[in-house]
């Protein structure tokens, strides 16, 4: 669903870092130049003789790395994306599930859904069908609901975790949204709706959804990783503020706007009012606001994917208006590496890899192509 949403007010806030602007035409020629080279890194360095990229953490990146691919322009018979398909389809589980890790169950088979829903649009021919249905089949089962008797006011009805029902999280709930949305799910369907409110249970603000007791102890319309339900001492944990809060961060904050506009929300509703202010208040291409270079190249992807859902293309900021693909675009290009490549020099969240790294800036270049529909 495109929200076209324009933010005029001015916000008081730290300003964030200055953007060099750049003509559109120039824009687009250096992102096709720089996606040209990442691809080549992938093709010719990234991918393993069966397929696979960086199997060791499963078989995620090489989903994420064919969804950039096909995005970006690749066709089928391209070897990077014949030779990452080839692999996914050997990962396809008797349970409907299309994963490598019994830990990352519902993560690998979300993003897998993504590539194989793209391969499905590229062919025309719907080759992926079958798979696609028991992958949703298997996905929607692993969302936290009243079949595993948990009513609706525990806070993690609606959300799922890295392989299912263990504790749940925004970023595998986003995931799950975003795969039911690959494969065309009404923005009312009963799952999506379940996940709006453990999502809605993720973000600080108060009165809108969030009815756990971290509602109003931040509240400004940022979002946070996971709902803590054991006693809190913010002596323990950055994320916590003194007062018991939960800290607001930039992929988080992405990944829960996306999901309130593929669950249907709508620019008028308070929570993407508010998660909009937010995002103009730390609008930033040089950092994940909230967590510095930690999970770099994850929020490049989620800013992308979220600010594309959403139609808007100018963030107005307190040092005045941005223009989201052009900053993300120049970016990308001043990090990209002499081979194509991109790394982050924080180890967290094993973004050391390069592959999965160079895998989400092209999934965020892929966002960054041309205007928003």
């Amino acid at each position: 669903m495109i929200m076209n949403i324009l933010l005029t007010t001015a916000l008081l806030a730290a300003p964030p870092e200055a953007e060099t602007p750049s003509s559109p035409s120039s824009v687009e020629e250096q992102r096709a130049d720089i996606v040209k080279k990442g691809l080549t890194f992938l093709r010719n360095k990234g991918q393993d003789a069966d397929g696979a990229i960086s199997p060791r953490v499963g078989s995620g990146v090489t989903s994420l790395a064919i969804t950039a691919g096909l995005r970006n322009g690749l066709k089928l018979n391209d070897p990077l994306v014949t030779r990452g398909l080839k692999y996914l389809e050997s990962k396809i589980q008797t349970d409907g599930g299309i994963y490598a890790s019994d830990r990352l169950r519902n993560y690998e088979t979300c993003v897998a859904i993504m590539a194989l829903a793209e391969a499905n649009r590229v062919a025309g021919d719907g080759r992926y069908d079958t798979a696609l249905k028991n992958a949703e089949r298997f996905v929607r089962g692993l969302q936290i609901g009243a079949g595993d008797g948990i009513d609706k006011a525990d806070p993690h009805f609606g959300g799922v975790g890295y392989s299912g029902k263990e504790r749940p999280d925004l970023s595998n709930t986003a995931f799950l949204i975003e795969a039911l949305h690959a494969v065309d799910t009404p923005s009312n369907d009963v799952a999506l709706q379940r996940a709006l409110l453990f999502v809605s249970r993720c973000q600080n603000l108060e009165g809108e959804g969030n009815d756990t007791q971290f509602a109003d102890k931040v509240n400004d319309g940022g979002f946070y990783y996971v709902i803590p339900t054991e006693k809190i001492d913010p002596s323990t944990s950055e994320r916590y503020t003194p007062n018991g809060g939960l800290r607001s961060y930039g992929s988080m904050t992405y990944a829960g706007f996306k999901s309130l506009v593929y669950s249907g929300l709508t620019k008028d509703d308070p929570r993407a009012k508010a998660a909009l202010k937010w995002i103009s208040q730390h609008y930033s291409v040089s950092k994940n606001p909230g967590q510095g270079l930690a999970g770099l190249f994850y929020y490049y992807n989620t800013l992308g994917s979220a600010l594309e859902a959403s139609g808007l293309d100018v963030i107005t900021t307190p040092n005045g208006e941005q223009t989201w693909r052009a900053d993300l675009v120049q970016q990308l290009a001043k990090s990209q590496r002499p081979d194509g490549s991109w790394v982050n020099e924080n180890r967290q969240w094993f973004e050391n890899d390069p592959r999965l790294c160079t895998a989400f800036a092209l999934l965020s270049l892929a966002h960054a192509k041309g205007e928003s529909k």
